[in-house]
Order: structure tokens, then C-alpha cells, then sequence
């Protein structure tokens, strides 16, 4: 019997890579959202075309929408941590920072993933995975510290927008580690994060209201643009990969795609935002992607 651990995989590194991509992208994207629209309302508008194109996936699949009590529960507690929470802080922290450091601090997503699995899942952290855990947060930490040299100027509000950013990071976690629990498994995946982001996107849809009045609509073909890339590519396809690696290797695992996610990010930035490496930063980039690699080739924890 082979050696190889779960997570080293192709039917594991293929979706990961996928999603890794996809998501390094997003932020850019979200970043062209805000202005016209206000952010409660593009969350909403991106949430009812996932939950739409999920739902008509899975009616192609021929997975049914069949859920009881229990399951709607789960579905409502998703879409409010994962679909409402955490996306209407994400796209506010970009008001505040750039959207290269907002991805960056979603690479912390290990640490609370990791605890809550211990926690609730009963998942232990094998000695790997927190030497990974530590190189790649030592990464992190060089590229805050870059960040803190390049605008000493701008302090409250990169405060401002990284402790939102953080709230968001925990609404993420809350997620995540549900999806890892045997209730998310007891119904067929797609269906069920169409029917939660549908609630996520209703529960926007009556923030949205509250907060800043009727809907608004910006007709700019990048902002109709990327609000179906983000809600067909970033969302229904993105989520279905990545909570099948929850389901697969565990949330402490999956959670590691956030670290190679802001080097990408950070990456686009450079083209789009002006944002400026140094050798402080190209050290973090390069110790976040080695704590990724030692952290994937750890054997525990899977499921």
C-alpha cells in the first residue's frame, strides 16, 4: 500500500491549484465592485447568481434539493457565516486597504481552522503541519511588516480595514469547519450550498436594505463582468472544489490555500495597484509557499 499522503495527490493537488488560482484573482475583481454599488448589495447580487447557477448544476446532476429541519439549519448557519458575514466584511476591508493585503491576512485562515478542528472535529495537529503552519505564518508576518514600512502613513485606516478583514477571516473559519462535520455530508453537496448561498444572498438583500436603501446597479461591462465571474467562477465552481477538500484532508489542510492566495493577489496588485516588492517581501512570499509545501506533505490530520 502506498505511502503517499492524502493531501499529495493529484485528486487533491488538481482542485487545490484550481481554487488557489481562481481566488488569487478575486481580489482584484472585488476591488472594481465597490463605488457605485455599495458593498452589501454586490455581496447580494454575487450570491444570488451562485446560488442559481449551484441549484441548476445540480438539477443537471440530478441531485435534488431534499432537505429536513437539521438540514436547513446547516444551510441557513452557512449562508449567514460564509455567504453574508464573511463576504460583507472582505469587501468593506477593501475600502480600507489593498486588496493584495486584505488577501493576505485570509492566509491566517490556518490558525482558527485549525483550532476549531481540534476543538469540534477532534482533529490533532501533527508536528508537519505546525512546523508548515509556523514557516508559512513567518511569511506572513514579513509581508505585514513590509507592508507597515511601505505606508507608515496610512495606520489607522489599514488597522481599520485589517481588523475587518480578520472578523471576515473568523465568519470564514466558522464555515469551514462545518463543512467538515457529518451533517455536511449527509446531503449531496451541491444542492445544499446553493440552497445556503441563496440564504446568504437574502439575508444581504435585508442588511443591504436596512443600511443603505433600494438595490443600485452600476450597467459598466466590467462591473457586470465581474460579478458573474465572481458568482459562477469564484463562487459555484470555487466553493464546490474547495469544501470537497474540506471534506477530503480537513480544514487545517484546505486552509493552506490561503497561503499561496495572496501571493497571487499581491502579484496583481503590482500590475493593477501599484503595490511594490521588496526584499522583505519577496522573503515572505517565498517562506509562505515553503510552510505550504512542508504542511501539505504532513499526514495528519486527513478527514
Amino acid at each position: 500500500m502506498s505511502d503517499t499522503p492524502r493531501s499529495a495527490t493529484p485528486v487533491v493537488l488538481i482542485p487545490f491549484a484550481i481554487v488557489t488560482l481562481i481566488w488569487g484573482s478575486t481580489w482584484i475583481v472585488i476591488r472594481d465592485q465597490l463605488g457605485v454599488v455599495p458593498a452589501s448589495w454586490s455581496v447580494t447580487y454575487r450570491f444570488v447568481i451562485a446560488g442559481v447557477t449551484m441549484l441548476a448544476w445540480g438539477w443537471w446532476r440530478g441531485d435534488r434539493v431534499r432537505l429536513d429541519r437539521r438540514g436547513w439549519l446547516f444551510a441557513a448557519g452557512l449562508g449567514l457565516t460564509q455567504f453574508c458575514l464573511n463576504f460583507n466584511f472582505v469587501y468593506r476591508s477593501e475600502q480600507y486597504v489593498t486588496s493584495g493585503l486584505v488577501a493576505l491576512m485570509y492566509a491566517l485562515l490556518v490558525v482558527p481552522n485549525s483550532i476549531l478542528a481540534r476543538i469540534f472535529l477532534g482533529q490533532r495537529m501533527g508536528r508537519q503541519l505546525l512546523v508548515g503552519s509556523a514557516i508559512a505564518l513567518a511569511g506572513v508576518a514579513l509581508l505585514f511588516l513590509h507592508e507597515a514600512r511601505e505606508h507608515p502613513e496610512n495606520g489607522p485606516a489599514v488597522v481599520l480595514g485589517l481588523g475587518i478583514a480578520l472578523a471576515g477571516v473568523f465568519a470564514a473559519s466558522v464555515a469551514n469547519v462545518m463543512q467538515a462535520t457529518p451533517t455536511a455530508r449527509a446531503y449531496p453537496m451541491v444542492p445544499l450550498l446553493g440552497v445556503a448561498m441563496l440564504i446568504g444572498a437574502a439575508i444581504d438583500a435585508a442588511y443591504a436594505s436596512l443600511t443603505v436603501g433600494p438595490p443600485v446597479f452600476d450597467w459598466r461591462w466590467s462591473y457586470v463582468g465581474g460579478l458573474l465571474y465572481l458568482g459562477i467562477i469564484a463562487s459555484a465552481v470555487a466553493f464546490t472544489l474547495y469544501y470537497g477538500l474540506i471534506r477530503t484532508i480537513g480544514p487545517a489542510k484546505a486552509a493552506y490555500n490561503g497561503v499561496v492566495v495572496p501571493v497571487i493577489a499581491m502579484l496583481l496588485s503590482t500590475l493593477f495597484e501599484d503595490y511594490r516588492w521588496s526584499p522583505l517581501a519577496g522573503a515572505g512570499a517565498a517562506l509562505a509557499l515553503a510552510g505550504l509545501v512542508v504542511a501539505l506533505k504532513a499526514r495528519r490530520p486527513n478527514r
